[in-house]
């Protein structure tokens, strides 16, 4: 919360300390979920379609060594599984299991209702003007689409299942 002796943030204090708080609603929506941060980020990736391993860690910005044993792991507690790449027999791609998009689909439902609880103190005017200017800043930099905007494909069964 904003003390009266805070006074006014400039845009970079307020982009970080912004991007603190979505983390640590994330990190907690994760712990109740039993994910790392990093496995809720593999999920929400994953409810889109599945991906290439290469894809994946550019996507997730991660080293090749890093995505592989957050795979692996996210692979051994049943949530992901590698599978044949239909168009290169040496590659695989990564994809929700079943149990995997049933949790996807929760921890994602969830963190985005917490997310968006974040902003509950605004109009809606200000929400919307926020999520415009936001967005701007994230397509002028090109973001990967980490996480789905709610209702754009995540708890559809887009997984596969």
């Amino acid at each position: 919360m904003v003390k009266p002796d805070d006074g006014p943030i400039g845009i970079a204090a307020a982009l970080v300390r912004s991007s603190f708080l979505v983390n640590a609603v994330y990190a907690e929506s994760g712990r109740e979920h039993g994910l790392t941060s990093q496995q809720g980020q593999l999920l929400c990736v994953l409810m889109a379609r599945p991906y290439g391993m290469s894809e994946l860690g550019a996507t997730l910005r991660l080293a090749k060594s890093s995505l592989t044993g957050l795979v692996d792991r996210t692979e051994r507690n049943g949530l992901v599984r590698r599978e044949p790449d239909p168009h290169d027999t040496r590659a695989v791609r990564v994809s929700l299991t079943p149990r995997g998009g049933k949790l996807a689909d929760e921890f994602y439902t969830e963190t985005c209702r917490r997310i968006e609880e974040l902003t509950g103190g605004l109009s809606q005017a200000d929400r919307g003007a926020l999520a415009a200017l936001l967005g701007r800043v994230v397509l002028e930099n090109e973001v990967p689409a980490v996480f789905l905007e709610p209702g754009e494909g995540g708890a559809s069964g887009a997984h596969g299942g």
